[in-house]
């Protein structure tokens, strides 16, 4: 069974940076990709970011060059940096991994980290 761990949520001045982190049970390399989402009160699940498995990331255009995300294979560990944290990042975030499967997609989910950012 897939379990992936969030850490490194908290509360931060505007401004501030943040480091969340995601830990999964098996290697990575079991996925297409994984991701970070988030969801504020409210509102639907929106991705923030994605890593695939061959290294290319992308950004939802609301943290291009503030958030920074990577992956460290040996540790099975993904990871994302926030700096320039502003009040509308405030939100729970969301680990995901993705795996293709022969006749559908397979998608796993942590339990969620909140982050609250303050002005």
């Amino acid at each position: 069974q897939v379990q992936l761990v969030e850490s490194g949520g908290g509360l931060v001045q505007a401004g501030g940076s943040l480091r969340l982190s995601c830990a999964a049970s098996i290697s990575i390399f079991s996925f297409d990709a994984m991701g970070w989402y988030r969801q504020a009160p409210g509102k639907q699940r929106e991705l923030v970011a994605v890593i695939t498995s061959g290294g290319s990331a992308n950004y939802a255009d609301s943290v291009k060059g503030r958030f920074t995300i990577s992956a460290d294979n040996a540790k099975n560990t993904v990871y994302l940096q926030m700096n320039s944290l502003k009040p509308e990042d405030t939100s729970v975030y969301y680990c995901n991994a993705h795996r293709t499967g022969p006749m559908r997609g397979y998608d796993y989910w942590g339990q969620g980290t909140e982050v609250t950012v303050s002005s």
